[in-house]
């Protein structure tokens, strides 16, 4: 069995923090992303939605964020791995942005069903 070093909560999150950052810094579709996530998540304040709706909004939209980062880890994996054009490579990364795309397909899914069951 491996020794692994004792779990620290605080020092984990800056980890996740830092891949954050990371994250924020050097990929241009989070910074899209997120310029079009944050006016949303204000919005859906003021919508008139019980708690599961609003819970449903704000979920819908983190999956994007998620699915960004681990779209970008993938993203780093390939490169680190393959400093050369690969076909496994391509394969890997389209899958991940494929997964992005799927992410803001669904949101918006959401959002155009909620916004329509409030208005009719």
């Amino acid at each position: 069995m491996r020794n692994q070093p004792k779990y620290n909560f605080f020092k984990n999150s800056s980890y996740a923090l830092q891949g954050l950052k990371d994250i924020y810094e050097n990929e241009k579709s989070f910074k899209i992303e997120l310029a079009i996530i944050l006016p949303l998540l204000v919005v859906q304040v003021f919508l008139n939605l019980s708690l599961e709706g609003h819970l449903i909004l704000v979920i819908s939209l983190f999956g994007i964020i998620i699915t960004e980062c681990i779209n970008s880890g993938i993203e780093r994996c390939v490169d680190l791995a393959c400093k050369e054009q690969n076909l496994l490579a391509k394969k890997a990364k389209d899958a991940g942005a494929a997964a992005v795309f799927l992410s803001i397909g669904v949101a918006s899914l959401v959002w155009i069903i909620v916004i329509l069951k409030l208005i009719f």
